[in-house]
């Protein structure tokens, strides 16, 4: 087994790595530099002055979600459980579409910063806090987990001290984003978006290559069971299907993008409603780029490890060491690749950590400061609103910190943390946008139950469990392993550094251990069923609400008879010239003679010359 032991990182390795975290800073100073302070608000720092171009936008959504966890972890899960993951691409799709034609415009016409403000134009300011204080406590701890993920698996793999990875990555992601604002996340984004794609390029070719080029790889991944699209299987139970990914995947990404105020942010940037769909697509693309390309470096990895299984043999303790494992093997005597890869998991976790820092800032200032601080001027907002920025930056670091006291892995972590908040609210927001009858009580029963739904099943299911078999995990082979006891942490005490590692049950049947060993991704379906229903049977039998007393622009079924929505300095401008080329005719023909035809004509040629000309 020496030919498939890493060999380390080098001085290149070192500098590829250090020039990304370069780049991304430079990126957020420049936006800094180049702002305008006289002209600048607080909402220009959460917004973008809402006139980003979709394309930006469209690629910083993509990676918003597109952590370090999912950079190692979807080859893992491509690997042991075959191709079928890329149906994850027909749930992304589908939220995209759900969001885009029935969130979006919603949020975008009400001109709003924060998704909570419509909590509370509809639920009323108990509703607004309750989502605000859920969002700002689920995503800090999220946010802390992903940056302490990363820092610890490539510390395992790579042997870069992990305080030192944490810290680096913590303090240049707050930097860039207080001095930024939304602006220098965006772009940021985008050239991180692109690192994870080159990442990802360079360990498949080189992979393909080894193995023996596209015909080999797909021979062996069709031996080995890898290829199964064909999987229909309605069996809960079952980690991967077409209906949990598709079904299930719809549901989850639709609680990420839909009602996310991460990401709500993002898409009410753009210039007009239009724009803002145009994103969502091009979020849409590369969110299949990076899933379709992170599969297939799994399938890659597969192949190339068919005879000796680094996880199976125990050369590796856990399932997401497999990609830094392959990426150190492959590229052992090409100095520079294994430090494409080290950036390319960061990005994903810089992009993710910007997002949210900014997030929390937002729903911060305009949920819980902004109606307490009518009388500040927009500098003062704005230097508040950098300092949120900065505090909660360090408060996801010292919560990355803290991680290492987890008993338990810190990918499950991140997915249970993340599961127990999204689907409840997503459940709210259908409620309030879609249900007319919905009261007050009723969101906030449904809110309740939907909470202790998904909070029941993410403790339970973290307690027992399911079996691999269960899960449908893929057989794997150790026939060719040579006698080796290498592991992939160059630690030099276990103690020192916690690891992650996977504990395996014995397979467990019937009563509510069945229930617990659902599927993780029908756990937001679930809790979003659960507030829905109890909504709506809660509203009723306490008396719905009357659909005149729903002010204008708070129901999706209304958006077409009235076009609420707050403009920004672009849009304002817009109307302005509307007006303005509207006006001149009128006022041109009352000042000349109406009888004269030819006059007429020549005022009607000018308006529609203006017209067309803007």
């Amino acid at each position: 087994m020496d030919e498939h032991q890493p060999a380390g990182f080098f001085l290149a390795d070192y500098a590829v790595f250090s020039a990304m975290l370069l780049v991304s800073m430079g990126i957020g100073l420049f936006q800094a530099l180049k702002k305008r302070p006289g002209k600048a608000t607080a909402d220009d720092f959460f917004t973008g002055g809402r006139s980003m171009p979709a394309v930006p936008v469209g690629l910083s959504l993509c990676a918003s979600f597109m952590s370090a966890v999912q950079v190692l972890g979807v080859p893992s899960e491509a690997s042991r459980y075959g191709s079928k993951f890329l149906y994850m691409c027909l749930g992304q799709s589908i939220s995209s579409l759900l969001t885009a034609y029935l969130f979006l415009p919603v949020f975008f016409r009400l001109g709003i910063t924060s998704t909570n403000q419509y909590l509370k134009l509809r639920f009323g300011r108990g509703m607004q806090l309750l989502g605000s204080i859920q969002f700002l406590v689920a995503t800090l701890l999220y946010t802390g987990i992903v940056i302490y993920a990363p820092a610890l698996i490539l510390n395992q793999a790579t042997g870069l001290n992990m305080w030192v990875s944490l810290f680096s990555t913590g303090i240049i992601c707050t930097l860039y984003t207080t001095l930024g604002g939304m602006k220098a996340v965006i772009w940021t984004d985008v050239f991180q978006i692109l690192v994870m794609l080159a990442g990802f390029v360079a360990i498949f070719i080189h992979g393909t290559v080894l193995v023996g080029g596209p015909a080999m790889v797909l021979e062996i991944a069709q031996n080995g069971s890898r290829i199964n699209f064909y999987d229909f299987s309605v069996d809960p139970r079952q980690r991967y299907s077409f209906w949990s990914l598709s079904v299930g995947g719809a549901s989850v990404w639709l609680s990420m993008y839909g009602v996310n105020q991460a990401q709500v942010q993002r898409y009410i940037s753009c210039r007009t409603e239009k724009d803002a769909q145009w994103a969502l697509f091009v979020n849409q693309v590369g969110l299949c780029l990076i899933v379709s390309s992170a599969a297939t470096c799994g399938i890659v990895m597969f192949a190339y490890y068919i005879s000796c299984d680094p996880l199976k043999s125990g050369i590796i303790s856990a399932p997401d060491l497999y990609m830094p494992y392959f990426v150190l093997d492959i590229f052992r005597n090409y100095p520079g690749f294994p430090g494409l890869f080290l950036a390319c998991a960061y990005s994903g976790t810089l992009s993710t950590a910007s997002t949210s820092i900014n997030a929390m800032a937002a729903v911060t200032m305009e949920d819980l400061l902004k109606p307490r601080l009518r009388l500040v001027t927009q500098k003062k907002l704005i230097l508040i609103s950098k300092g949120l920025s900065f505090l909660y930056g360090v408060s996801c670091i010292t919560v990355a910190a803290l991680s290492s006291l987890l008993d338990w892995g810190v990918l499950q972590a991140s997915f249970t943390v993340m599961g127990v908040v999204s689907g409840p609210i997503l459940g709210v927001f259908i409620l309030g946008m879609f249900v007319p009858a919905t009261n007050r009580r009723g969101a906030f029963s449904g809110f309740l139950v939907g909470f202790c739904v998904s909070l029941w099943l993410a403790v339970g299911s973290t307690l027992y469990p399911p079996s691999e078999e269960t899960m449908g995990v893929l057989p794997s082979y150790t026939s060719g392993c040579g006698p080796s006891n290498v592991t992939l942490n160059n630690s030099s005490s276990s103690q020192e550094h916690p690891s992650i590692s996977t504990v395996h049950y014995p397979d467990r049947q019937g009563g509510l251990l069945d229930f617990y060993s659902l599927s993780y991704l029908y756990f937001g379906a679930m809790a979003t069923s659960s507030v829905v229903l109890v909504g709506v049977i809660v509203s009723y039998a306490t008396g719905p609400t009357q659909r005149i007393h729903i002010k204008d622009g708070l129901l999706w079924w209304d958006l077409n008879k009235t076009q609420i929505e707050v403009p920004s300095e672009h849009r304002v401008s817009s109307l302005l010239y509307l007006n303005f080329v509207t006006l001149v005719p009128v006022v041109l023909l009352k000042q000349i003679d109406l009888q004269n035809v030819e006059t007429q004509e020549i005022v009607l040629l000018m308006y529609l010359f203006l017209i067309t000309s803007r």
